[in-house]
């Protein structure tokens, strides 16, 4: 049996079966970026991360795409309140996002489309519907005629006359369906805006996505996923816009949600100024604990934050880290001294060794292959970090080949493991893995320094020599920031 995983649009398990054999496709919808990412952001990335991470393990060949939606009404209002252009504003919240994924071990996607980078490809499927008549345009502003669409409502399984204007839905006296949604904005005054068929403006936030999955996945592409508070209405606009567009039903073929961190009476949300910062739990926890605590609970399940859980967290990572580093002194020892023993005397603790590591491989493999079940599999490698504490500190225990062989095996088990969570991490690995990111930084300082001493010709080369290995720079008004260029 091979990976299952629940299906929102199903209400149901599913054993996955991707569109293209031995490759996965994923879109996962990204932050608004009007201020800094929260832990509700951070659970959404990791989740995703491991559940990425197992298909690597499992052979696949994986491609992730995550948006940016870096313009709407609340990074204008942001912009105007500081006196900026609202790209700086999203610009430093990507910047700082992208920096706490990377310090909390989530692997980049493939690609990071943002929403003003797209604008031609949400009018031309804006265009289509409205030749269709599944939209049409009224002062400007250009709606999707929700009724026009028989089957909407299916992700989230709602009947229309269940569906109240207000709740999610803006009301405005001019949509011929109280339930139609915004495809395109008039533009209004001091706010960015493109021209459009329809006169100057901007798009809605469904669009967005629908438009850049398609570009870079296509239709009926393996896995989209988000919070569980996009379900509606923005993942079933999605479905219902998009399927109109290409006139199939198949847009994406697995919808996975991961449910909220709450916090207080309810879930956190920057909206409500209900949050706890990433950057805040970082600089207190580290990414062992914080990623931890996130993959302790099942993704479909809520977390009720607690400071004391992360506290508790600290103590598991020190357990499970010191036992690790015994095992590897004592390896490093029986490498160092004396030629081990390879007397046949009986060893028994050595059998269980081996035989746990098998097992929690094992019990690891089928907690993930059942809807990517992290707390079960987080069992696995305790049961597996038990079993080698016990070894190396049983009065029987003694350095002979079968020994350094039941150690190195139990090791490599712990380390496949290990590998997909991302908690555990060896301290050398992580810093080999932080020196990218590290050099970039520095050579940005660099460029910035020769600048300032007017030595473009030294800048201008850092820039170039960057680009060509696929890295952009890009300049504001406070300072120099860089990327992953998409594909």
């Amino acid at each position: 049996m091979g990976i299952r995983l629940y299906n929102t649009l199903t209400r149901s398990r599913q054993e996955f079966v991707p569109s293209t054999e031995g490759r996965v496709s994923f879109y996962v919808c990204g932050l608004t970026v009007q201020g800094p990412a929260h832990l509700g952001h951070a659970r959404s990335a990791v989740a995703f991360d491991a559940i990425r991470r197992y298909f690597d393990y499992r052979g696949y060949a994986t491609r992730l795409v995550y948006n940016f939606t870096d313009v709407d009404d609340k990074i204008i209002e942001k912009a105007n309140a500081e006196g900026i252009p609202y790209l700086q504003v999203a610009q430093r919240n990507i910047d700082s996002f992208l920096q706490q994924l990377a310090a909390l071990r989530v692997k980049p996607a493939d690609i990071f489309p943002r929403a003003t980078e797209h604008i031609r490809e949400m009018l031309d499927m804006i265009e289509i519907l409205v030749a269709k008549g599944h939209a049409y345009a009224v002062d400007g502003d250009v709606y999707f005629s929700v009724p026009s669409y028989s089957t909407y409502g299916q992700l989230s399984h709602r009947p229309l006359d269940e569906m109240r204007p207000g709740e999610r839905i803006e009301i405005d006296e001019r949509k011929h369906s109280p339930l139609d949604f915004t495809l395109w904005k008039a533009a209004k005054e001091g706010e960015p805006s493109w021209p459009s068929p329809w006169g100057p403006g901007r798009p809605g936030w469904h669009i967005e996505c629908s438009a850049m999955s398609l570009k870079y996945l296509g239709n009926g592409f393996d896995i989209h996923g988000g919070g569980e508070d996009l379900i509606f209405p923005h993942h079933e606009n999605e479905i219902a816009q998009a399927n109109c567009y290409t006139g199939t039903e198949i847009f994406a073929r697995y919808w996975m949600h991961n449910a909220y961190v709450n916090l207080g009476s309810g879930k956190m949300s920057k909206s409500e100024g209900n949050v706890v910062n990433i950057s805040q739990l970082l600089d207190k926890y580290g990414p062992d604990v914080l990623r931890l605590y996130l993959l302790s609970t099942h993704y479909r399940h809520p977390i009720m934050f607690n400071w004391d859980e992360l506290d508790a967290q600290v103590r598991s990572v020190e357990r499970v880290k010191l036992t690790v580093k015994n095992v590897r002194r004592v390896l490093s020892g029986a490498a160092q001294g004396p030629e081990p023993s390879n007397d046949n005397r009986e060893e028994p603790w050595m059998d269980l060794l081996k035989e746990q590591a098998e097992k929690s491989v094992r019990h690891f493999e089928s907690s993930m292959d059942d809807d990517f079940n992290t707390p079960s599999a987080l069992a696995a490698i305790y049961d597996l970090v038990a079993e080698m504490n016990r070894t190396i500190n049983a009065p029987e225990f003694r350095l002979s080949v079968g020994a350094v062989s039941s150690l190195q095996a139990a090791l490599a088990a712990h380390q496949r493991m290990v590998d997909v969570l991302q908690i555990f991490v060896d301290a050398g690995q992580e810093a080999a893995e932080s020196i990218t990111p590290r050099l970039l930084d520095l050579l940005v300082s660099l460029r910035t320094e020769a600048r300032s001493r007017k030595e473009f010709a030294t800048g201008d080369r850092i820039r170039n020599a960057l680009k060509e290995m696929g890295v952009i720079l890009e300049d504001h008004r406070d300072g120099t920031s860089w990327r992953i260029a998409n594909d």
